[in-house]
């Protein structure tokens, strides 16, 4: 076996060329679309594809090493344990300072991917329609009509003889026909009935204007109930979120105001995101939308249909390759123009 590592070792060392050191590169695994090793030592993914073609154009030789979280792949680089390493790794605020960056290849946002709730936006609705605000505008625009029924009444058949019950339906009959349209021809004679009608025309105008706008504002401002859609990252607050250790995602729960509101649960990988959520274990996945969509787009038809992603594009930042302390600033610059040359030519998709 010692054997077998020397001659694989061997065979490095002599692919490179004459006097160049082999580059440590780790990679960040289980992250697809980015960095992905799907069977040991082939490894895939936008990242990976963009660090084979700068290696490639600048001739440098490397060796990669897979690591199971951003946090784990962030320290190595930090400790001068690897040169480079390589995934779509946020340029978050927090850690700026503490890692070096290199020129940023992306931009990308993160997601929410949660199950779909068939009956959320009927929920919403119903709320709405008992809202005391629309209840007021209903009452109002019935008693506009009312009153113009009356007077409509008034000006048409007082007085003209009939009975109780026959004046009673002749006014029900006035004011359905003023309160939904269809019929004003033939309800009113005189010139002073016709100048009715078109008030309550007005009326009726306004009136539905009203109503809808107060319907539409009240659904959008409805606060989720339990299980229903998040709408921002603040109604994640009493859920079950699942995250990847040392993720952007997960420093965004510690943060206020989802500080110590949310129940953190552990995602090894977005790869597990679908099942976390179709088994139960978790009410919503927050990670990298591009990793969320290609999580969903490699399930089942059965599962997309069970799942909805939302909140997309929520917090966009930069993602770049991570260096350590210790690469030479000459090879550092190298990298940093290829990957500009790379982003003007097209990264690799």
């Amino acid at each position: 076996m010692a054997h077998r590592w020397l001659a694989l070792l061997g065979s490095l060392l002599l692919a490179a060329p004459a006097g160049a050191a082999v580059l440590q590169v780790g990679v960040l695994d289980g992250s697809p679309p980015c960095s992905e090793q799907r069977q040991p030592g082939h490894w895939q993914g936008r990242a990976v594809d963009l660090w084979q073609q700068l290696a490639t154009r600048e001739n440098l030789p490397y060796r990669l090493t897979a690591y199971g979280s951003v946090a784990a792949l962030l320290e190595a680089g930090r400790l001068g344990r690897i040169d480079v390493g390589v995934g779509c790794l946020t340029v978050a605020p927090d850690r700026i300072g503490r890692h070096r960056f290199s020129l940023p290849f992306q931009e990308a946002g993160l997601a929410v991917l949660v199950r779909r709730n068939r009956l959320a936006a009927g929920a919403s609705l119903l709320r709405a329609l008992v809202n005391p605000q629309l209840l007021r505008v209903l009452a109002g625009y019935l008693v506009a009509i009312a009153l113009l029924s009356w007077l409509v009444w008034c000006d048409e058949h007082r007085g003209d003889g009939a009975g109780r019950r026959e004046q009673l339906r002749r006014y029900a009959l006035v004011f359905q026909v003023l309160a939904t349209g269809p019929g004003t021809n033939v309800i009113v004679t005189r010139t002073r009935g016709h100048g009715l009608v078109i008030l309550s025309w007005l009326v009726r105008i306004v009136g539905a204007s009203l109503i809808v706008s107060t319907i539409t504002l009240d659904v959008l401002q409805q606060p989720p109930a339990a299980g229903g859609q998040p709408g921002s990252l603040d109604d994640l607050a009493g859920r079950r979120v699942a995250v990847r250790p040392g993720s952007v995602s997960a420093q965004l729960l510690q943060e206020p105001p989802l500080a110590g509101r949310v129940t953190t649960v552990t995602l090894p990988t977005v790869g597990e995101a679908v099942p976390l959520l179709l088994n139960g274990r978790a009410d919503a996945v927050l990670a990298d939308e591009q990793q969320l969509q290609h999580a969903l787009a490699k399930a089942p038809t059965w599962q997309q249909a069970r799942l909805q992603l939302v909140l997309q594009g929520t917090h966009p930042e930069s993602q770049a390759f991570v260096y350590s302390p210790a690469l030479p600033a000459e090879l550092a610059l190298r990298l940093d123009r290829a990957i500009s040359l790379a982003k003007r030519q097209g990264l690799p998709r």
